[in-house]
């Protein structure tokens, strides 16, 4: 970890030499001094880390050498910080004290404690190569795929039990309780039962709503009502939203699944939103203690979910370590029964041990790891059960790679059972500092590789999956939420400190506190704390994860920038400026902003003071957001991401823009071939506006990095259905190697399809919204070559066909996604060929019926025959809709 942080310090140096010498003129030998002494550092801590025990003393130096690297990094930026003041008011910024200050940094810091880290390094045991040096991400055949069919063990008989209390007759609304210590696996249960057919069949109207320890009564409700409405309802309060929800909630036959209830006064606020006389209705609801499912229902015992036996623990374990394929070798079964065992009957130890496990399952002599694991384990047990899991969960932690550890940790900044978008927190660690460039990759492939790390040592659960299969968003257990906070705060790492406010009304930590840590996350009460003007010199993050919206009041907004003037991420978006916070533009250290206002419609010219940005992320109602500086000169900036038409000058003089992976979503209007000369080497492009102005240029046709593309088609303030887009790009001006691609709003005729067909590497299309209209869809043979997955979503489709002359079309095709496709009879025969999931969502019963039937006679025809690659045909089919 004290690696990270000098690569992290030896960059800024490295960055400031090149690209800020006129901040720094007159410390130029200084900096190359330190520059030269990091490097040495660096490569000294390589070498100590693969090659010495890392026990207790190792562990003291790191943090040593990370607290002088962190003095170093704040002694330079608050430099660069006066510098910048000084130069925008036109004052000369004695640079001779940068100097001294450096000088100063290496002489009574750095280099002493890099000598004293040689001499204790040295006294250091040899270690045993087996154990020793980063564990990279596993490239041999075995690695763990993302997301894997659910291992679930030992629940039949629970949900079989749970599912006849669920569809007993009532005479009113029934409450049904599952209870367990953490980790026992309620959530696991509750799931298993949502997906249930029988449940599925039996509720039209199924819900499923986190509520966690620091719950928002407000998010609970409006995550209830997105099932019934659309429109936002964030300004109703409290008692309005649980009338709604009430109304809502009265005659449908409804089952509302409430994961994670941790107290009485929870249900308390949630109780006054459910219908009593539904007798149709039911509600399920987990949690942690049995006085909450008692106060919930004091006429029903809940469900108490018991630990696994030994044979289901060894059963469990074995699906983890070797999913459904391979088997285990019997010269390690028995070790691998001990270990099992020793897991007390505790799932969440169990898949957290196989995690380890998965990663010895192809060494070279895999019966004496297992064996070393074994006795790790037998190490770390405790008769508490509760412990035993963390002390499993450390197990796994200390296996993890130096590099890995501040990112794993890094989640427990998140709040609890929160959904964490896998896109962000790649982003997040980037710039904060924890991901390192390796050879030929970029630093977001590498921290994709982290997050796959985790989540095959199942550390991180994958919560939703993009078109491919790649990570979309992500969750980790409440216990390991509780880890990550704890070994955060363990032994002065001070990675990151929550803000809490307490029942007296005080914050925890205190506002004095504050200068103390380096990273804040809060996520309630916002306004509150910031009020009381906190000071957090050293204060690198700050980020806010509240569950609803902030309403800043003009006073509040310079209350951020005042506070923590060294900052590098700022992720405000539940924040709600009225408008740009220009004092924002101070905070010049910054390379992640996340910023939401509703009536946000420009970035202003002072944003270029910000030369460290990678990420811009602008949350507004606006249609358009003009971009009034000369962004080609941010030479960082990575990343550009907003929902609204992004207007860019064509008069820009910045020659930069080579570091642009995403820009989303540009105006229509500014697809010129400058813009694109810049902005070679993007990665991912979103459009919107009048895309018939992209019809006769070629200037797409260049981006030959260019992956996914996504396109809105927006003629406000016409209405889209009277002046649809009337073709689309030939298949020649479209970037010749896009992958992913997206249409929304077009309002093509299906015969335009024709041109989408022709694009040889595209794999991934989504037609959202009306992005094809008509009653009558033949798809040509020999189309979409290398298409996988295809995703239509609202349309008036009624009837589809498919020529197969010359070639059958799709021949790579695996997933079918249909939703609000209310008029479709059925697909063509063909697809089946290859498809191996179906996934369906308010189309005609019809089209249900049909394709059930269809594939039982085919089940029945060849029996045992598998189809494509990964077996039958897998038909999802959304709750309500297989009635």
């Amino acid at each position: 970890m004290a690696e990270a942080a000098v690569t992290f310090l030896l960059e800024n140096v490295q960055k400031l030499l090149v690209d800020h010498i006129n901040l720094i003129s007159g410390a130029e030998a200084e900096l190359r001094q330190l520059q030269n002494e990091l490097e040495l550092m660096k490569a000294f801590l390589m070498e100590s880390a693969n090659k010495r025990e890392k026990g207790e003393v190792f562990r003291q130096h790191e943090r040593q050498i990370r607290e002088v690297v962190y003095k170093a990094e704040d002694t330079l930026d608050a430099c660069l910080t006066q510098a910048a003041a000084d130069k925008s008011k036109s004052f000369t910024f004695r640079r001779y004290d940068l100097a001294k200050k450096v000088k100063a940094l290496r002489e009574q810091d750095v280099q002493p404690i890099f000598d004293r880290a040689r001499i204790g390094f040295s006294t250091l045991p040899i270690a045993d190569p087996s154990t020793s040096g980063p564990h990279k991400p596993r490239t041999d055949d075995k690695k763990v795929p993302l997301l894997r069919e659910d291992n679930v063990v030992g629940f039949d008989g629970e949900a079989e039990t749970v599912i006849n209390k669920l569809t007993e007759e009532s005479a009113e609304l029934e409450v049904i309780s599952i209870v367990g210590m953490p980790g026992l696996g309620k959530t696991t249960l509750a799931w298993k039962i949502y997906r249930d057919p029988k449940i599925q069949y039996e509720f039209p109207t199924l819900i499923w709503v986190y509520v966690s320890q620091d719950y928002n009564i407000k998010e609970v409700f409006l995550n209830i009502l997105k099932k019934f409405t659309q429109p936002d309802m964030s300004h109703c309060d409290e008692n309005e939203l649980a009338r709604k929800v009430r109304s809502y909630l009265e005659k449908p036959k409804f089952l509302l699944f409430m994961d994670d209830v941790w107290t009485g006064e929870a249900w308390n606020h949630i109780e006054p939103a459910l219908p009593k006389s539904n007798k149709s209705g039911r509600v399920l609801i987990t949690s942690r203690d049995e006085k909450v499912a008692r106060h919930a229902n004091k006429l029903r015992e809940p469900h108490r979910l018991r630990f696994l036996d030994p044979p289901e623990s060894w059963e469990l374990l074995q699906l983890e370590v070797f999913s459904r394929v391979d088997k285990c070798p019997k010269n390690v079964e028995i070790f691998g029964k001990d270990i099992a065992k020793q897991c007390g009957g505790v799932p969440l130890a169990i898949v957290v041990i196989g995690g380890i496990l998965v990663e010895k399952f192809s060494s070279s002599d895999m019966k004496l790891e297992w064996e070393k694991v074994s006795a790790s384990v037998s190490s770390h047990l405790s008769y508490d059960k509760q412990k035993r899991t963390e002390n499993i969960i450390l197990l796994s932690y200390n296996k993890l790679s130096y590099n890995l550890r501040d990112c794993f940790l890094y989640l427990g900044m998140f709040p609890e059972d929160s959904e964490i978008s896998a896109w962000k927190l790649i982003r997040l660690w980037i710039a904060e500092g924890f991901i390192q460039q390796e050879p030929n990759k970029g630093l977001e492939e590498v921290a994709e590789e982290y997050l796959e790390e985790l989540i095959a040592r199942n550390l991180v659960m994958v919560d939703k999956t993009k078109a491919k299969g790649d990570v979309k968003t992500c969750r980790v257990h409440d216990m390991i939420r509780e880890f990550c906070k704890g070994q955060a705060a363990f032994a002065k790492q001070n990675l990151f400190q929550e803000v809490k406010k307490t029942t007296e009304g005080t914050f925890f930590p205190s506002v004095a506190d504050v200068p103390n840590y380096r990273r804040l996350c809060i996520h309630s009460y916002v306004v509150d704390f910031l009020r009381k003007k906190p000071k957090g010199p050293f204060v690198r993050s700050f980020v806010c994860f509240s569950k609803e919206p902030i309403i800043f009041q003009p006073d509040c907004t310079p209350l951020i920038p005042e506070a923590f003037s060294l900052l590098r991420v700022l992720d405000a978006n539940p924040i709600k400026f009225a408008k740009f916070p220009s004092k924002i533009t101070q905070l010049i250290h910054l390379r992640y902003i996340a910023l939401s206002g509703d009536q946000f419609n420009s970035l202003p010219d002072a944003i270029l003071k910000l030369w460290n940005l990678q990420t811009i992320r602008i949350d507004t109602l606006s249609r358009t957001f003009e971009i009034k500086a000369d962004i080609w000169k941010m030479l960082q900036l990575r990343h550009l991401k907003t929902k609204a038409a992004i207007i860019i000058s064509k008069e820009a003089k910045g020659k930069a823009g080579e570091n642009l992976q995403t820009l989303s979503r540009l105006s229509a209007d500014c697809c010129w071939e400058e813009v694109f000369n810049k902005a070679s080497n993007i990665k991912n492009l979103g459009i919107r506006g009048k895309l018939s102005n992209l019809v006769n240029t070629r200037c797409l046709a260049g981006l030959d990095r260019l992956q996914k593309l996504k396109l809105v088609y927006d003629v406000f303030p016409n209405v889209i259905s009277h002046t649809p887009l009337r073709e689309l790009p030939s298949p020649d001006r479209f970037p010749p190697n896009l992958r992913i691609l997206k249409l929304s709003c077009t309002y093509l005729d299906w015969k335009h399809m024709a041109t989408l067909g022709s694009l040889p590497s595209l794999e991934v299309l989504k037609l959202k919204e009306n992005a094809f209209m008509g009653k009558f869809w033949n798809t040509v043979g020999n189309s979409f070559p290398s298409l996988e997955v295809l995703h239509i979503a609202r349309t008036d489709l009624e009837f589809w066909t498919a020529s197969e002359e010359p070639s059958p079309p799709f021949p790579k095709l695996h997933c079918l996604v249909l939703k609000n496709c209310e008029k479709l009879e059925e697909i063509p025969v063909l697809l089946k060929r290859s498809l191996q999931v179906l996934d369906i969502e308010r189309v005609p019963k019809s089209f249900v019926q049909f394709t059930r039937l269809n594939m039982a006679e085919e089940s029945q025809q060849i029996p045992g025959q598998q189809r494509g690659k990964a077996g039958a045909l897998k038909l999802i089919i959304a709750p309500g809709d297989g009635r």
